[in-house]
């Protein structure tokens, strides 16, 4: 059976819409896209998720309307990136999203050191209160 596809009032029939592969564990897919956000960071060029995620054509995880959001946390921990600023999405102009830039390869480690070390200061911090 095939689904038929109501044209346009110009006339004109719409492109299909593209999906992406949607990897089944959110582990396999973190291991899966983080070298296109590493290469992304090494190039020294600010950039958005979304930017990187539609030009490698990256796979979407197993729940996309929340678990993209996650993918900075893990590479900001990684020592990977750092914010940069705000700008427009490609998507939905009007929408405001992050912009990131990598952070030079020689001080990855030390800044994800540097991170969780003020994680566990916070946790502690908590436990304290």
């Amino acid at each position: 059976m095939t689904a038929t596809v109501q044209p346009a009032l110009d006339g004109s029939v719409p492109a299909p819409a593209i999906t992406r592969r949607i990897v089944d564990d959110y582990e396999a897919w973190v291991d899966e896209v983080t070298p296109a956000y590493v290469e992304a960071a090494d190039t020294g060029r600010p950039f958005t998720i979304d930017a990187v995620a539609r030009d490698k054509k990256l796979p979407d995880p197993p729940v996309p309307k929340t678990q993209w959001g996650s993918l900075p946390a893990h590479l900001l921990n990684a020592g990977i990136i750092r914010h940069h600023g705000y700008g427009g999405s490609a998507r939905a102009k009007q929408s405001l999203v992050h912009i990131w830039i990598g952070v030079p390869e020689a001080d990855r480690e030390a800044v994800a050191q540097r991170r969780r070390d003020e994680r566990a200061a916070a946790r502690a911090e908590k436990r304290a209160a």
